[in-house]
This record gives C-alpha cells, sequence and structure tokens, in this order.
C-alpha cells in the first residue's frame, strides 16, 4: 500500500468510500458530521440517531473539494491498494479561531479489509507530520460517540479525550 496526495479525480471515489462507511457504520457519524450536513442527528427519547444525509455525498464532495485545492490550509491524502485501487484516506486542515493556529485531523477512514496492516497509522502520521511541518503545536480530531475501536486507535497514538459535545434535541 502507498500513500499519495489524493487529487480533484480522486473525489469520486473518496466520496463513495466515506458515504459507503458512515451508512454501514453510522457510529462514525460525529458532530463535525451533522454540522456540515453529511450526517443527520436526531434526538430520540434522549439519544442522538445518527444517519448520512440523504444529500450528504453532495455536501462531502464539496467538502473534499475545498481541502484538496486549498493547499495552505487542508491537505488529503489517499492510500492505494496493489492495483491502484483507493482503501482509505485522510484529511488535515489548520484552524485559527483560537488563541494559537490548530491542526484539526478531521478523518482517518481505512476499508475494513484492509485494516489491521498499519495503513491507519501511516495515515494518521502522515497528517500529523504535515501539520507539525506547518508549525501547528497542537493537534485535535473528533470522533463519533459510540466509535469505540476508532478511540483506542488514537489513544494508542498519544491522543487524549478532551471534551464532550451535546446536541440541543
Amino acid at each position: 500500500m502507498k500513500i499519495l496526495p489524493a487529487q480533484l479525480t480522486d473525489a469520486p471515489a473518496l466520496a463513495d468510500l466515506f458515504m459507503g462507511h458512515i451508512s454501514a457504520h453510522t457510529e462514525y457519524i460525529s458532530h463535525g458530521e451533522i454540522q456540515m450536513g453529511v450526517g443527520e442527528g436526531v434526538i430520540e427519547n434522549g439519544v442522538l440517531v445518527a444517519r448520512p444525509a440523504a444529500d450528504g455525498r453532495e455536501k462531502w464532495m464539496k467538502y473534499i473539494h475545498e481541502h484538496i485545492t486549498n493547499n495552505a490550509l487542508a491537505a488529503v491524502w489517499k492510500v492505494v491498494d496493489e492495483e491502484g485501487r483507493i482503501v482509505g484516506f485522510t484529511v488535515a486542515d489548520i484552524e485559527d479561531d483560537g488563541d494559537a493556529p490548530f491542526g484539526m485531523v478531521c478523518d482517518v477512514l481505512v476499508k475494513e479489509d484492509y485494516r489491521g496492516h498499519g495503513a491507519g497509522a501511516a495515515l494518521l502520521q502522515t497528517a500529523i507530520d504535515w501539520l507539525r511541518s506547518r508549525g501547528v503545536k497542537d493537534i485535535y480530531l473528533e470522533s463519533g460517540k459510540n466509535n469505540h475501536a476508532a478511540h483506542r486507535f488514537f489513544e494508542k497514538r498519544g491522543f487524549a479525550h478532551v471534551s464532550e459535545i451535546y446536541k440541543l434535541g
């Protein structure tokens, strides 16, 4: 497997991978996906029920286009298998609405069949290295509240649980 910068021509395949994953694994949907309209979050009996939005693919295509083309503040990498098929990706960006610019690892996603071989760790490290190379000290990421396997993955790589996000029903 190889990690390469994503190109605009990769956007449809990245969108298919992302939307397919959140359709099958709604626990991936975090407040970020809900806020950007890619996912929906409805409170039912005091519990968040998340699902992909009907127009989520179109909104995600806009998002990924902005991240691929804004090289100063964002970057997207893909991981490809031996046949050149995209089997994962990560997105990172630099936010400047705090005391100092901070980094966000917005997504780390690897197809289930390709997990456990280091692709996710390599994607995450690529994003961290890119952010550090731009002088970013604080790096954050978000994860769906029931995405426990991802939480363990991130904690194993030095991330610590910082806060909880709540949505008014």
